[in-house]
């Protein structure tokens, strides 16, 4: 495995069991979620949801953000991301 698989997966684990000071708000969940994405699927694929689905069309529009990124690449931008909130929030 890769350091940066590695690491990926150490900061998705701390992503979803998020406690005490890291409480990330709806529009940093929708980064990561992207990245993800991303990182785990590649370049989203499918129809854009209608405008009644907001909480789809909010996740198909951060993913469809980060089209064309490398997998490894995603990867790293989800790492930073985590980091940079870290320092943020002590």
């Amino acid at each position: 495995m890769s350091d940066v698989k590695e690491q990926f997966d150490n900061a998705v684990k701390y992503v979803q069991n998020a406690e005490g000071d890291f409480q990330p708000s709806n529009e940093l969940k929708l980064q990561f979620y992207a990245l993800f994405k991303q990182a785990t699927e590649g370049d989203i694929k499918g129809k854009k949801p209608g405008m009644l689905d907001v909480v789809g069309r909010a996740k198909y529009g951060a993913w469809e953000k980060h089209k064309g990124t490398p997998s490894e690449k995603a990867m790293q931008q989800y790492i930073d991301l985590l980091e940079e909130q870290k320092k943020k929030n002590g």
